[in-house]
């Protein structure tokens, strides 16, 4: 039976890229100008980029389909916004101003002299103007008033009755005050109040007058008052606006502006001290630096390219070049090496071809693996992460292009220099030596024709990889291994979902602030959850479907995270109580149909009834839920009120309803982001696994690969967790990202190994590291180098970029070099196959050829002398 091949691929490709590099070679500087010219050309795309930004919380940061939208579709078209404006009804979060009060020591809220405070500031508030407007000609309004806080009702706006009204909580007189007064303490065995810690001023502005730039100057108003004047005499203010998080968002990129050219620093330092020799002429010192400018003329090209064809530009995408900037780096360090491997009498162009023919294909495969696992991640149902995958993998393809047109004409010219044995600085004629001083240069290897050796490969060669094949350091390793899997596995159970909308928003804003007290003080309560009965065809009058309807209803009440204490807002139990008092049969359809519009309009309740056409089209009503105060909470309560009201349509008289709240559109994030991580991480684990069949020949090893990406995952996943870094749609990126890089690490580790020459697994695994350990860390350090300044960032997004990437590369690295050779060591039957059959091999190249695969990282070279 005829054995598959494993370079049916390789051959030919590397063929192509000899050829390749023997044009580029010739006529550098056509693709040095032809590369310059494109990223001039796509450049300008930039100009755009303030037109297609898209920071829009909703559309980037939630599910693109998740049913509370179309829940909130239902809601829109059967219950439209009333001239009455009433803040249990709004469909959206609403335009409005909050201030969370608090005392300065957090002592007693309720005091005529805090109340003064709030009072004045109350004042203050509504006497902000925008043009020609006042607070009383934007406000909501409710029966042709502005909108009030309950609690300054309660006292008409006198301090001085604060002290002596008994105010009941949370229901005081059919006015709710869980959501305005917070940290309470209550008379035992009573509701009445004696102390409360924090109170809560809402002004609603009207969004029906369709003046969205006056509302947004007074809101702009708001927060410049407030921001110069927090502290008061008696009490400490905490601010908010509906366009906060908004403007907070949009402004929390620019925290990252100057950490690229940080960034930029860094990399060419690293680039230049790995690539520094002592020697004037073999020094690499341009090439290094030109690698960096071709990554950042990729991410200029590539962004321009997005921009000019509309692509919108999320927050996200911000991190990408700092991402682009390492893995640029990465392929360069290999084409260095390579040419490097190189003799340095040869033409120019024969070793650029020598150079592509061994780097070409290892760069390839490495931006094959990362630029497929940023595909997948398209398929993701959050906007934002679509927009960062197509941003970098884009990225990736222009800096493979770049690297293989510019840089390596880049190289060629630096071959150049080196061929005519001048300075790498001066560019002056220096006398051939080895002397390593200033004025002698360009000395090599007589036995080999070739530079001389880096001093890291002898220590893989001669110290590392010996330590690490010692029995008791493989046992030593095993047992660290056992470790990390158990405190992954430990850390992935301690998991939190979600984006905490708060986190959106720069370290020390006062949006922050605003939701720690709210957090802390007003998180009895949660949301008065809307239940909407859309059957058209539901017979409201019949005693069996109202007790149904009832049996639903009580369902909801008696749910843990429902208040069982408060009844449900129910305008049919109020309705056939008006109906049992006035004497009217309302098991009538008639008689039902003909007293509802007077009752629904006399008593506040003409919103939660679609009765048009003498036909109840839709109708809703309120259950409040209480103790939300996490992510888990949350997603709880969402799962569970959707459950119920699935039960509800099983029950004898179905009732079909829907349960909505603006804050679903956010807790949909819940529902989808587990199983669209798993669906991602599943189908790019198999697209890997395919790739590492084709690239190792033994398929027992492609699994190890395959437990390699596992491994990698859930150590990211779980200490993620422990890092205080939550699953949610910024970490889901990442997490994509942790699939292409621990392929970059294990697989070709796996690959170098199988094709070792080596007779013992031992030797197999010491050559494996020889050749792949220096490259493994060059990767690594400049991967880390790229994102590490996001450490420093004010803002959650791009800390928790660094994070998670700092943990794939560190134990990508960890396993590339330390984990898999030995575990490989356990697996004798990982054997090559082509020294099993080495007799019917054609010539004995063949053996450089698989060798040259194995270089599939970085800086990896052919060894064998009999290689061409």
């Amino acid at each position: 039976m005829a054995k598959c091949k494993t370079d049916c691929i390789e051959r030919p490709l590397s063929l192509a890229f000899e050829k390749l590099g023997c044009v580029v070679g010739r006529h550098p500087w056509v693709f040095i100008l032809s590369a310059l010219c494109v990223a001039a050309a796509l450049g300008p795309g930039f100009i755009f980029l303030h037109e297609r930004e898209a920071n829009d919380i909703e559309d980037q940061f939630t599910p693109v389909n998740g049913p509370a939208k179309l829940e909130r579709a239902i809601v829109v078209e059967h219950f439209p916004q009333s001239e009455e404006f009433s803040q249990l009804r709004l469909a959206s979060d609403g335009t409005y101003a909050s201030l969370i009060i608090t005392g300065l020591q957090r002592e007693n809220i309720l005091t005529e002299a805090a109340f003064n405070d709030i009072i004045e500031l109350d004042r203050q508030v509504k006497s902000i103007t925008s043009g020609n407007k006042t607070f009383g000609n934007l406000c909501a309004k409710t029966k042709g008033r502005c909108m009030s806080n309950a609690i300054l009702d309660i006292i008409n706006c006198s301090a001085t009755k604060i002290v002596s009204s008994n105010i009941k909580y949370p229901m005081n007189n059919d006015t709710f005050l869980g959501t305005t007064i917070g940290g309470v303490e209550l008379k035992p065995n009573s509701s009445e109040l004696t102390s409360a810690k924090a109170v809560r001023l809402f002004y609603f502005l009207d969004e029906k007058k369709k003046e969205e730039k006056m509302m947004k100057n007074w809101l702009d108003g708001f927060l410049k008052l407030l921001s110069n004047s927090t502290e008061q005499k008696t009490v400490h203010v905490s601010y908010f606006t509906s366009i906060s998080r908004q403007n907070e968002l949009e402004t929390n990129s620019d925290s990252v502006i100057p950490l690229f050219s940080v960034t930029y620093f860094l990399a060419i330092s690293i680039s230049i001290v790995s690539c520094l020799r002592l020697d004037p002429v073999r020094t690499k010192v341009w090439v290094a630096t030109f690698g960096v400018v071709s990554a950042g003329m990729a991410v200029l090209a590539s962004f321009g390219l997005l921009l000019f064809c509309g692509m919108p530009f999320a927050m996200t995408v911000a991190t990408a070049p700092f991402l682009i900037l390492g893995v640029g780096v990465d392929d360069m360090f290999i084409m260095i090496s390579c040419w490097q491997k190189t003799e340095v009498h040869k033409a120019v162009e024969l070793r650029l071809a020598e150079t592509y023919k061994e780097a070409g294909v290892s760069i390839t495969i490495t931006t094959l693996t990362d630029v497929l696992a940023f595909y997948i991640g398209l398929m993701t149902p959050f906007r934002s992460v679509q927009s960062f995958c197509m941003y970098t993998s884009t990225a990736l393809l222009f800096c493979y292009i770049f690297n293989i047109t510019f840089f390596g004409a880049c190289l060629a010219l630096n071959g150049r220099r080196e061929k005519a044995n001048r300075h790498w600085l001066t560019f002056m004629k220096l006398p051939e030596g080895d002397g390593g001083g200033c004025c002698v240069g360009g000395a090599y290897d007589k036995n080999t024709d070739k530079e001389f050796e880096m001093p890291m490969d002898s220590f893989f060669k001669n110290y590392y990889g010996p330590f690490l094949t010692r029995v008791w350091v493989k046992a030593l390793v095993c047992l660290i291994y056992a470790g990390y899997l158990a405190v992954s596995i430990y850390g992935c159970f301690q998991m939190q979902e979600g984006l905490d909308l708060k986190n959106l928003a720069a370290d020390g804003s006062y949006v922050g602030s605003y939701y720690d007290k709210e957090d802390q003080f007003f998180s009895a309560f949660g949301p008065n959850v809307m239940l909407v009965i859309k059957d058209e065809d539901f017979q409201y009058w019949n005693p069996t479907a109202r007790e149904s309807l009832d049996l639903c209803l009580e369902k909801f009440q008696n749910l843990p995270v429902a208040d069982s204490g408060i009844p449900p807002i129910s305008w049919l139990r109020e309705y056939m109580q008006f109906g049992q008092k006035a004497s009217l049969n309302l098991d009538d359809e008639i008689q039902f149909k003909s007293n509802l519009t007077a009752f629904l309009n006399r008593f506040g309740f003409s919103q939660d009834v679609n009765f048009t056409n003498n036909k109840i089209h839709a109708s809703r009503m309120f259950v409040l839920s209480v103790n939300i105060r996490t992510a888990v909470d949350e997603k709880n309560m969402l799962d569970v009120f959707r459950e119920t009201a699935e039960k509800c349509g099983n029950l004898q008289t179905p009732v079909d309803l829907i349960v909505y709240h603006p804050a679903f559109i956010y807790f949909d994030q819940y529902a989808v982001i587990i199983t669209n991580t798993i669906q991602n991480i599943v189908v790019a684990t198999c697209v890997m696994l395919v790739i590492s069949l084709l690239l190792i020949p033994h398929p027992l090893c492609s699994l190890w690969v395959t437990f390699a990406i596992a491994s990698v995952i859930v150590g990211v996943a779980g200490f993620m967790a422990l890092w205080d870094v939550s699953l949610d749609s910024v970490s889901m990126i990442n997490l994509v990202i942790c699939i292409g890089f621990s392929v970059d690490f294990s697989a070709h580790i796996s690959y170098a190994f199988v094709s070792s020459e080596k007779s013992s697994a031992n030797e197999k695994a010491m050559d494996a590291i020889n050749k792949l350990g220096y490259p493994i860390v060059q990767g690594a350090v400049s991967t880390i180098a790229g994102v590490v300044v996001l450490a420093a960032a004010e803002s959650y997004i791009f800390r928790t970029f660094f994070k998670i990437m700092f943990l794939v590369i560190l134990f990508g690295a960890v396993h590339g070099i330390i984990f898999i050779p030995v575990f490989l060591t356990f697996l004798s039957t990982c054997r090559n196959s082509h020294e099993k059959n080495k007799q019917n091999l054609p010539e004995p190249s063949n053996s450089c050829k698989l060798q040259i695969q194995a270089s599939v990282i970085q800086n990896v070279w052919c060894a064998d002398p009999d290689c061409p």
